[in-house]
């Protein structure tokens, strides 16, 4: 009877497991969704022996065989593909691989184990958690050694010199993990996130930094319409060298631009993005050019010969104390006439969209810097009415991260240079994002805006300053003892909080959840007078007239 059946079943096997293509699975990476394909295809193996063997009609066959026969097959196949894993799994811990404990709770350890499933650089030893239930059990034969507070102890007894941090950006177990390794010479790292996979070939952990600490959740993109905004037109970008600026054509880029048209006053800023977007972007046309926006005739020839659709304004003065003193005329030049020259060129050019990059500190601004871009933005509004075929719109936003001129490369080269870190006051807070999500929120508000429209972007919980300087001394491995902080004051024409007027009487909402409208009150300014009086004030006005100037023209302009 064996020998009459045994063909069958042997063919019947054959099919179903060649059918579900069991034979591609790598046995060294076996886990349970290729158990349950292996399972699947035994089950159709025996139910194709039992029929052609049953169709036989082989007499005084046992049919209890039958049943028997699928479950000795899946416990065979599943043990040899079981039992390889584990030898090549010793293998890779005989070959060595830095030490490595995992922080967070243990469905994130468990999505993190298998991130790390087969790595030859890496072999977990212990997992931390933030659940004191949770000590003492185990996943994968790693058992959680303990809870977050002890991490830098738990790291030194399990001989582990990196501890991966596996809950999601901006959790409180992220800051917790870095406050209880300050002064350890333990390494702290994490998974990078989505876009990050798509830029290396072989990604793996890495070091954490400051944005995955304050956590944002990734900027949701109309990528249809911003493709059919960008792919195959003419952009052209003002301040394209800055950091806003260069994240504005990097993400344009993306969109299939046809020709980007890039525009900076500094030579060496415009040099370095014209490298970048030729490597990265070879098919695409780039037009590198060494303007200043605050003249008018050579930005419409700019305009006039590459008839750009959209045009992106990210060219301004931004560092409040510098244009608070000595510089004051300087920030109306710029800020407002070069913003009024973009926008009318803009317009006369045939552009669809003209989006200005505004700042929060437009918002009832207390300095010379906030009042030029408040009165900026009441210049777009007033442009907008003269050019109904183009639409015109501001985005606000808060502080970027590590931008030029903001208070994380400030605070990164004070503590290479032994410290200490300086801040204005103990109190004072900010709104932070990350300098992608800043630009495809720009792209995003230029997409749907109506002209004359000012958006406000959802920038989160703000963030103390020294909280912020607390968490980049320990994320440089030194503690506040050798890195002090020190308090230095309120520099001139500088807020202890900024104001985004994001609630729900100021602003009104959108379809995109982290785009808001300004509700915003008053009439246009006189364009005319105004770009008279800033183009002859002269070389160095008075710094009071200049304020007071400004006071007549942005009425809620305070002046400290």
């Amino acid at each position: 009877m064996a020998l009459l059946a045994t063909p069958w079943g042997i063919a019947g096997y054959t099919a179903a497991l060649l059918v579900s293509r069991v034979y591609r699975q790598v046995w060294r990476y076996t886990g349970l969704p290729e158990l349950r394909q292996l399972a699947s295809s035994i089950v159709l193996g025996g139910v194709l022996t039992a029929a052609l063997v049953l169709m036989q009609r082989i007499p005084d066959f046992p049919r209890s065989v039958l049943l028997l026969q699928p479950l000795l097959a899946l416990l065979m196949l599943g043990a040899a593909r079981a039992g390889w894993r584990t030898l090549s799994e010793r293998r890779t811990l005989a070959q060595g691989g830095r030490r490595l404990v995992i922080v967070g709770y243990l469905q994130d350890a468990s999505d993190a184990l298998r991130a790390l499933k087969g790595s030859q650089q890496w072999q977990p030893v212990g997992i931390v958690s933030p659940v004191r239930a949770e000590v003492g059990r185990s996943i994968q034969n790693v058992p959680v050694l303990g809870q977050i507070g002890a991490l830098a102890a738990i790291c030194e007894s399990a001989q582990a010199d990196a501890a991966l941090i596996a809950s999601p950006p901006g959790s409180p177990e992220r800051q917790q993990a870095l406050m209880s390794a300050a002064g350890s010479h333990l390494t702290l790292l994490t998974m990078p996130r989505p876009d990050e996979w798509l830029k290396t070939d072989s990604p793996g952990p890495r070091r954490i930094e400051l944005e995955d600490l304050l956590g944002r959740s990734p900027v949701q993109l109309d990528a249809a319409g911003l493709a059919d905004l960008f792919s195959g037109q003419t952009v052209m970008v003002t301040g394209a060298g800055g950091s806003i600026g260069s994240e504005l054509c990097r993400q344009v880029a993306r969109f299939g631009v046809g020709r980007l048209v890039c525009v900076d006053v500094s030579e060496y800023a415009i040099y370095q993005l014209e490298q970048e977007l030729r490597a990265a972007h070879p098919q695409m046309q780039g037009a590198y050019y060494t303007a200043n926006v605050r003249e008018v005739e050579r930005l419409r020839a700019i305009a006039a010969r590459h008839r750009p659709a959209v045009v992106l304004h990210a060219a301004a003065y931004k560092h409040v104390p510098l244009m608070e003193e000595l510089n004051e005329i300087e920030a109306l030049r710029t800020n407002v006439l070069g913003t009024l020259n973009a926008a009318r060129v803009a317009g006369e050019c045939g552009a669809r969209r003209f989006v200005m990059i505004s700042t929060d500190k437009a918002v009832n601004p207390t300095n010379v810097m906030g009042a030029s871009k408040r009165l900026a933005e009441l210049m777009v509004q007033g442009v907008a009415a003269e050019h109904p075929a183009t639409q015109y719109v501001s985005v606000r936003f808060g502080n970027v991260l590590g931008s030029s001129g903001s208070v994380v490369p400030l605070f990164a080269a004070q503590i290479a240079r032994g410290g200490p870190v300086t801040v204005t006051h103990p109190e004072i807070v900010r709104y932070f994002m990350t300098i992608p999500e800043a630009a495809q929120l720009v792209l995003q508000a230029g997409l749907m805006g109506s002209s004359g429209q000012i958006f406000v972007l959802e920038m989160g919980e703000p963030v103390k300053i020294a909280e912020l300087a607390r968490m980049l001394i320990r994320l440089s491995g030194k503690t506040e003892a050798e890195i002090p902080i020190t308090y230095t004051g309120l520099r001139p024409g500088e807020k202890l909080f900024e104001e985004l007027l994001a609630d729900d009487e100021t602003t009104e909402p959108t379809p995109h959840p982290k785009l808001r409208v300004a509700k915003t009150n008053g009439g246009w300014p006189d364009i005319a007078g105004a770009s008279r009086w800033i183009e002859e004030a002269g070389p160095a006005p008075e710094a009071h007239a200049v304020r007071e100037w400004l006071r007549g023209h942005v009425p809620e302009y305070s002046p400290r």
